[in-house]
């Protein structure tokens, strides 16, 4: 399964940005869907997560400003990312987890200027 994601880019802070990720393969199903991010220097932390049943959960660093979501029909997950920080900035992955495998995307900057 391969990931596309996109919707990364520059922002001031306060800014928003939606990324939104696509599995490519046919057939893939509903899945866990998730979003990570990576700053530089650090380790890979998770963001939001989606459930088949559509429950979600968030880092508490994001509540409030992050939503994820997903469009069934089109297999599309999407983080809505509002009132945005300098410390978002990361590299931001997609995740797919598909019982014990996990899937990622290619990941996509994010970058909020102060």
């Amino acid at each position: 399964v391969q990931l596309q994601a996109s919707g990364g880019g520059w922002v001031q802070a306060g800014g928003s940005l939606r990324l939104s990720c696509t599995p490519s393969a046919r057939g893939v199903g509903i899945n866990r869907m998730g979003w990570y991010r990576q700053a530089p220097g650090k380790q890979r932390d998770l963001v939001a997560i989606i459930a088949p049943s559509g429950d979600t959960s968030y880092a508490d660093s994001v509540k409030g400003r992050f939503t994820i979501s997903r469009d069934y029909v089109k297999k599309t997950t999407y983080l809505q990312m509002n009132s945005l920080k300098p410390e978002d900035t990361a590299v931001y992955y997609c995740n797919l987890k598909r019982g014990m495998v996990d899937y990622w995307g290619q990941g996509t900057l994010v970058t909020v200027s102060s």
